[in-house]
């Protein structure tokens, strides 16, 4: 049976002060009415049923998330007690997910990735169910066939063709994935064609994960092992803090998927966009004549090439602007170098030492 985990603990720093850790990217509607998180779950409807989708958290989202999605049991939202990166969130989802079905093919996902269609993205996720099938051992990622040489994401290098029926997606055999490059390495990569964006996104059995974790990182899925022997009980939640605290956090990538052997990436028949960062908005929702991407109220003269975000009924006016990235909240106001966006995160770090943490 096809199971769904929505990996939904992250941070979102690079949208503060939007994101905050109470209310992460996740929550928010950032493109379109919907929360982020709730338009990766409607994505699978019709495709997975509520027992089958499990979604992985931190602690503190657990009630926000139980009120985006009040439809969903809340024993399938998991809450974690810290953070301890992708590798440890699968492996617990994984365990999970087997106790009631040995046998279970897992689709694993960002809960803050935009994709539209969700019928071509569900089409996908059944071609690589049915990859899977065929090699029980098989994991399946989707790439993205990239439009730019794009330094933010990480890569996947394509192998041989695999034969897939008329109507599918291209698939291939992966010979590498490689980490985000700098920007000569990103155009030789996009230049060449043999390399595709990773979009973070796997298909797999449940079993062929839990055996990488047993063969490449033992010491986590030990950890894990004990939290799942007493998941239900009245020990739980002491097993829980205790064992998920004494895992060294790693990512998925590093963990596996490096070292993986047998991987196919099916080439992705939807539209795709990470999120990562308040320039995406100008990607997804468009400039006007001006080249401003502008949501909420604002009055503009001779502003060119920004983003401006207010959500409630504040008027942001700009004069002389260019190049710039506005974001208007209650609390906190950012304004920027849109360029310069990277350094949004360290904002965080700075209000952290300075003791400012209402504006965390």
């Amino acid at each position: 049976m096809l199971h769904a985990v929505i990996m939904a603990g992250g941070t979102g720093t690079r949208f503060w002060p939007a994101s905050r850790a109470a209310s992460p990217k996740q929550l928010l509607s950032l493109v379109g009415k919907a929360t982020m998180i709730r338009q990766t779950y409607d994505r699978l409807d019709g495709l997975v049923g509520r027992e089958q989708a499990l979604i992985v958290t931190n602690r503190q989202l657990v009630e926000p998330i139980k009120a985006q999605l009040p439809e969903l049991p809340a024993e399938q939202i998991v809450g974690e007690p810290c953070k301890r990166d992708t590798a440890p969130c699968i492996g617990l989802a994984a365990l999970l997910v087997s106790r009631n079905d040995p046998d279970a093919t897992m689709v694993v996902m960002p809960a803050d990735h935009v994709i539209r269609s969700s019928d071509r993205f569900q089409a996908a996720v059944l071609q690589a169910v049915e990859l899977v099938e065929k090699r029980p051992k098989r994991i399946v990622t989707f790439g993205i066939q990239p439009s730019y040489a794009a330094e933010i994401f990480g890569y996947i290098q394509r192998g041989a063709a695999i034969d897939t029926r008329g109507d599918a997606a291209p698939s291939y055999t992966v010979k590498r994935f490689r980490e985000k490059p700098n920007a000569a390495t990103a155009a030789e990569y996009v230049a060449s064609g043999d390399f595709f964006w990773n979009s973070g996104i796997f298909i797999w059995k449940a079993k062929t994960i839990l055996d990488a974790l047993a063969e490449r990182q033992p010491l986590i899925l030990e950890h894990l092992k004990k939290i799942v022997a007493a998941w239900g009980t009245d020990k739980q939640t002491q097993v829980f803090n205790e064992e998920f605290s004494a895992i060294e956090g790693i990512s998925i990538d590093y963990a596996v998927m490096e070292q993986a052997q047998d991987v196919a990436v099916i080439v992705a028949p939807y539209d795709w966009d990470d999120l990562g960062s308040w320039l995406s908005l100008a990607r997804l929702l468009g400039t006007d004549k001006d080249e401003n991407t502008i949501v909420g109220k604002h009055l503009g003269m001779n502003t060119k090439g920004s983003i401006i975000r207010s959500t409630d009924d504040h008027l942001v006016v700009t004069l002389g602007l260019k190049d710039c990235l506005i974001v208007h909240t209650p609390d906190a106001t950012l304004v920027a170098n849109k360029n310069d966006e990277e350094s949004i995160r360290n904002i965080v770090k700075q209000l952290e030492q300075r003791g400012m943490t209402e504006y965390l």
